[in-house]
C-alpha cells in the first residue's frame, strides 16, 4: 500500500503539462479527383494551404531543414478520398538512392511518409509511405509500434524533376477509420534523405519522452465527409503438387477473405476455407531444454490488424491449427498388437473472424473467433488388420474478447478474455486479464501492470491460477529507469491460447539507462543500459538466482554501429525447471559472459554484421563460444543477396537426459555444436514483381562424454552407473524460391517452389561434409504451388452496374 501511495504522489507532483504548439494545415475541398501521376498540374493544387518548414527528427533534434533540401506538402479532399501532393526539393537528385523493393520493404531509398490519425487521439496512427522508387509501404501504429503486416488499397506515384521529386497520393476513405463528425485530424509528415542520413518531420517530435504519435500536427477543413461502405472481397484459388519418397500428391483449394466496415469505427474480417500452404517455414532448432520453443506467426490473417488482440500477451495465434492436445497420448491408448498408422500433427482450421475498431471516445473493442475441426489418429491391429480412430482433438472454438479504453493520448486500461472450448470431455480453458498502462500528462512517469487469472477444466476438475505484474518507470530525459515485480503461481496456465514457458515464479527487476538524443562530435546516438533481476519460486518462497547485465550501443556519424555487453550470475543458481520434476532443482555456479558486435553502413553496396560471444561457468570447465557473421552485397538496385552464418559451441554442459522407473533423474555431460547457414536474395523486376530466394540449413550434433550422473536431493550430481546412447545428429534443410507479382492493387499472383529435408539420428561424430552426405540420403520433399488472389472493392463493383 505504501508503495502504491508513493507512486500516486509522484504522479500528482508531475501533472503540470506544457502543451507544444501544433502546426496546422487546412485541406481544400475539390470537385474533381486528381490524376495520380506525380505531376501537380491540376489548377487546384495552387490554391491549397502548404505545410512547410520541416525540422530534423534524426540524427538531430529540431534543427532546421537544409536550404537545398526543403519539403512542401499540399492537401485536398473530395467525397471519395483525401489527396496529398509533396514536393521534395533536392539539388542533387542523381544521388537519391533507388534500391528496388516490394511493398513494406524499406531498403536503400529515400521516402515520404504520412502519419494520419482521424480521431486525433495521439495513440493510433495510420502510416502511408512512398519511396523514391515508387514502392508503397503502410502500417498501423499502436503503443509506439509500427505493424507493416497491415495493408490497405491506396494509390500513389513518384516522379523526378531537375531539382526535386514529387509524390502524389490518393487515400480513399475506405482505407481509413474515422468519425464523420470529427473535422480536425492529427497528421504529421516525414521525409528521409537516406544518402545524407537525415530524417525530417513537419511537426516537431521530442524523442526524449512520449511516443511519436503524440506529436501530430493538425489537419483542418474536413467538412461533410461521409464514411463510405467499407466492403471488400479477396477470393483466392490455389493449387499445389508435392512429391515425397516416390509419392506424388495434388491439392487444390478455393476460398475467400472478406472485410466489412460495420460502421465508421469497426471492421469485420472473415476468412472462409483458409489456405496457408505458402506460409514461410519456421526456423526449427534442436531443443534440449525443458521449455517449448516459440515461433513467429506466418499466416497473414493472424498477423494483420491484431494490435488489440496482442494486449497482455495472452493470444498466441499459433495455438490455432497447432498439434492436437491428445497427440502424444495415442501411444498410451494402444491395445495389444496395435500400431499407429496415422497421427496428424496439425489441426485444420475451418473458419475465423476478427471484429475490431475504436470509438471516437477511445474505446477499442476486439472480438476474435476461430473454429477448428475434429482430428483423429488411426491405429491398426496387426493381426486382424482392423482399424479404429482415436480422437486427438475434438471440434474446438477459440475466442478472444478485448475492451481497451485509451485516455489522455498516452494511457490505457484493458480487459481481455481468452477462451478455448472443446467438444465433449476434452480440456477447456479460460483466461482473464486486467491491464493498465498509465503515463502522466507530461510524459515523464509511467506505471503499468496487470492481473490475470486462468481457469482450466480437465477430467472433471477445475484448476485456477493467477499472475500479476507491476512496473514503475521514468520515461523522459537522458537518464531513464524502471523497477518492477512479476509473480505467478504454480497453477497458472495460459498455453491453450497463449504462450507461457514457466509458472510458480516471482521476479524483482530493475533497469537504468543513459541515452543521448542530440548528436555529439563523433556519435549520432549511443545508449548504455544496466539491468538486474532476482528470481524466486512463488511457492515455496525460495531463492532461484540472479542476473546482472550491462549493455552499450553506439552509432557514429558514418553509420558504423557497434556495441558490447557483459552478463553474469553471482553465487549459486538453483534451476527448478531443468530436472522436469516438481520440487527438484539443479544447483550450479553462475556464468560470466562477454559479447561484442559491429554493423557497417547498409547504404554501401557491401556491408556486414558481426557478433561474437564467449561465456564460462565459474568453477567448472563448461564454456561456450558463439560467432555470427552476416555479409550482404547489393549488385545493383534490383539485386541483393544476404548470407548469414552462425557457429555455436558449448562444451562440458551438464543437462537432463532421462528419468528412470525408480524416479532417479539422470544428467549427462555433453558437447553441443550448432552450425547455421542461411542465404536470402531478391531480384526485383519492378516494385510490383520480384523473384526471392530463402535458404536455411541448421545442423546441431550433440555428443555425450559418457559421464552420467544422478541428481541428488541437494541439487548436486553424483556419479552414476547409468549407460545409454543419447547422441543426437539433428538437421533441418529448407529452401524457398518464389515469384510474386502484384498485378493490381491488393491483387497478387505467387508461384512457390519449396524443398525440405529433415533428419535426426545419433551420428554426431560426422564432420560437416560427411553430415551433408548423410543428410542427402534422406528423402526430399519437393513442392510447387501457385496462388491467385484478387481484390474486389464494393464501391468499385457497384459502378460496373
Amino acid at each position: 500500500m505504501k508503495f502504491n501511495l508513493f507512486i500516486l504522489f509522484l504522479f500528482l507532483c508531475s501533472l503540470s503539462f506544457s502543451q507544444q504548439t501544433k502546426k496546422k494545415i487546412e485541406a481544400l475541398k475539390i470537385n474533381a479527383p486528381a490524376v495520380i501521376n506525380g505531376v501537380l498540374d491540376e489548377p487546384f493544387w495552387q490554391d491549397t494551404d502548404i505545410a512547410k518548414d520541416f525540422v530534423m527528427f534524426q540524427p538531430g533534434d529540431g534543427d532546421a531543414e537544409r536550404s537545398n533540401k526543403k519539403t512542401t506538402v499540399r492537401v485536398a479532399y473530395d467525397d471519395e478520398a483525401i489527396y496529398f501532393g509533396a514536393t521534395l526539393y533536392d539539388d542533387t537528385p542523381e544521388k537519391v538512392p533507388m534500391e528496388f523493393g516490394n511493398r513494406d520493404q524499406f531498403g536503400n531509398t529515400d521516402f515520404f511518409l504520412i502519419s494520419i490519425n482521424p480521431n486525433n487521439d495521439g495513440q493510433n496512427d495510420t502510416e502511408f509511405a512512398v519511396q523514391s522508387t515508387g514502392a508503397q509501404a503502410d502500417a498501423k501504429v499502436a503503443n509506439g509500434d509500427e505493424d507493416f503486416t497491415w495493408n490497405a488499397v491506396w494509390y500513389s506515384n513518384a516522379k523526378f524533376n531537375e531539382n526535386s521529386w514529387v509524390v502524389e497520393i490518393k487515400i480513399p476513405y475506405s482505407a481509413l477509420r474515422f468519425s464523420t463528425n470529427v473535422e480536425t485530424w492529427g497528421i504529421n509528415f516525414h521525409r528521409r534523405i537516406h544518402y545524407i542520413n537525415e530524417q525530417y518531420v513537419w511537426n516537431y517530435i521530442d524523442k526524449s519522452k512520449g511516443e511519436i504519435t503524440q506529436y501530430s500536427g493538425l489537419l483542418t477543413g474536413l467538412k461533410n465527409i461521409e464514411a463510405p461502405t467499407r466492403l471488400s472481397f479477396s477470393p483466392y484459388a490455389s493449387a499445389s503438387i508435392t512429391n515425397y519418397d516416390g509419392n506424388t500428391e495434388f491439392d487444390k483449394s478455393i476460398g475467400l477473405d472478406l472485410k466489412y466496415g460495420i460502421n465508421e469505427s469497426f471492421t469485420l474480417d472473415v476468412t472462409l476455407i483458409p489456405d496457408f500452404s505458402q506460409t514461410a517455414f519456421d526456423d526449427l532448432e534442436l531443443n534440449l531444454g525443458p521449455f517449448e520453443q516459440r515461433f513467429d506467426e506466418q499466416r497473414d490473417f493472424f498477423t494483420e490488424g491484431i494490435e488489440l488482440f496482442d494486449k497482455g500477451g495472452l493470444f498466441y495465434s499459433r495455438r490455432i491449427g497447432n498439434r492436437p492436445v491428445g497427440y502424444s497420448a495415442v501411444d498410451d491408448e494402444l491395445g495389444t498388437d496395435e500400431i499407429i498408422t496415422n497421427n496428424p500433427d496439425k489441426v485444420n482450421m475451418l473458419n475465423a473472424i476478427k471484429l475490431s475498431g475504436r470509438t471516437k471516445k477511445g474505446l477499442g473493442i476486439g472480438i476474435f473467433n476461430a473454429i477448428t475441426e475434429k482430428t483423429s489418429a488411426t491405429v491398426k491391429n496387426t493381426l486382424t488388420d482392423k482399424k479404429r480412430n482415436i480422437t486427438t482433438e475434438s471440434l474446438a472454438n477459440y475466442n478472444v474478447l478485448v475492451l481497451d479504453q485509451q485516455f489522455n493520448k498516452n494511457s490505457s486500461v484493458t480487459l481481455i478474455n481468452t477462451n478455448v472450448t472443446r467438444n465433449g470431455s476434452f480440456r477447456d480453458a479460460n483466461v482473464t486479464g486486467l491491464l493498465y498502462d498509465i503515463s502522466n500528462k507530461s510524459n515523464k512517469y509511467n506505471i503499468k501492470g496487470n492481473f490475470k487469472m486462468s481457469n482450466i477444466k480437465e477430467n472433471g476438475k477445475l484448476t485456477d491460477g493467477f499472475s500479476g505484474f507491476i512496473e514503475f518507470s521514468k520515461i523522459y530525459g537522458n537518464i531513464q529507469y524502471e523497477i518492477g515485480h512479476f509473480r505467478n503461481n504454480d497453477t497458472y496456465q495460459v498455453n491453450d491460447l497463449g504462450f507461457q514457458r514457466r509458472n510458480n515464479t516471482a521476479d524483482y527487476f530493475g533497469e537504468i539507462s543513459y541515452e543521448i538524443f542530440k548528436p555529439t562530435k563523433h556519435f549520432n546516438d549511443y545508449k548504455i543500459t544496466f539491468e538486474s533481476r532476482i528470481s524466486y519460486l512463488n511457492n515455496p518462497n525460495v531463492y532461484i538466482g540472479n542476473d546482472f547485465e550491462l549493455d552499450a550501443f553506439f552509432i557514429t556519424k558514418n553509420r558504423f554501429a557497434f556495441g558490447a555487453d557483459i552478463e553474469t550470475n553471482l553465487g549459486n543458481q538453483f534451476d527448478y525447471f531443468e530436472p522436469r520434476v516438481a520440487g527438484r532443482y539443479f544447483k550450479q555456479n553462475g556464468i560470466l559472459e562477454f559479447g561484442a558486435w559491429v554493423s557497417t553502413d547498409y547504404r554501401k553496396n557491401f556491408a556486414y554484421d558481426l557478433r561474437s560471444t564467449y561465456g564460462k561457468r565459474y568453477g567448472s570447465n563448461e564454456d561456450f563460444i558463439a560467432v555470427n557473421f552476416s555479409p550482404r552485397f547489393r549488385f545493383s538496385n534490383k539485386f541483393q543477396i544476404i548470407y548469414d552464418f552462425e557457429y555455436i559451441k558449448l562444451q562440458n554442459e551438464n543437462g537432463w537426459v532421462n528419468q528412470l522407473a525408480n524416479n532417479d533423474i539422470i544428467f549427462g555431460n555433453r558437447d553441443v555444436k550448432t552450425v547455421t547457414n542461411a542465404l536470402s536474395g531478391k531480384l526485383s523486376f519492378s516494385v510490383k514483381s520480384s523473384l526471392s530466394l530463402s535458404f536455411r540449413h541448421y545442423w546441431s550434433p550433440v555428443t555425450y562424454n559418457q559421464n552420467f550422473y544422478t541428481l541428488n536431493n541437494t541439487g548436486t550430481l553424483d556419479n552414476s552407473t547409468y549407460v545409454g546412447s543419447h547422441d543426437i545428429n539433428y538437421n533441418i534443410w529448407n529452401l524457398d524460391l518464389s515469384y510474386a507479382w502484384e498485378f493490381a492493387p491488393g491483387s497478387q499472383l505467387v508461384a512457390l517452389y519449396r524443398n525440405t529435408i529433415f533428419n535426426e539420428d545419433d551420428l554426431s561424430h560426422l564432420n560437416f561434409g560427411e553430415n551433408l552426405d548423410n543428410l542427402f540420403e534422406e528423402s526430399i520433399v519437393n513442392n510447387f504451388s501457385l496462388k491467385f488472389i484478387y481484390f474486389l472493392d464494393y464501391n468499385k463493383i457497384k459502378t460496373w452496374f
